[in-house]
């Protein structure tokens, strides 16, 4: 597993296939392009293949609002919390921010 910390790279034609299967619909892409340069995303890959994504939203001071938080279903409860937080010591959001995700049953 790849964890990329504000994956500036990631695309709208990467992005919308993997939330397709996590929450099926129609999105538009250059919207949905415009609103991936506005978060930070925190991304994982298994190999080439987008399978988990945090997307933050903040205004630089203090606090963030997790706006998604997406995995693919076939990863979901793998317990790879721990890994997550290693890939990106000094850079990933507050262990709270986790806790918080994994209340929801929504983690990596």
């Amino acid at each position: 597993m790849e964890y990329k910390v504000d994956d500036k790279g990631l695309d709208a034609a990467v992005f919308l296939p993997f939330v397709n299967r996590v929450w099926p619909g129609e999105y538009d892409m250059e919207r949905t392009q415009a609103a991936l340069s506005k978060t930070m995303n925190i991304t994982a890959y298994d190999g080439k293949t987008l399978v988990g994504c945090l997307r933050i939203l903040s205004y630089g001071c203090y606090f963030g609002t997790i706006t998604e938080l997406l995995v693919l279903p076939a990863y979901q409860k793998r317990g790879d919390r721990q890994q997550a937080l290693a890939a990106c010591p000094g850079k990933c959001p507050d262990d709270a921010v986790f806790r918080r995700a994994a209340g929801a049953g929504r983690i990596l």
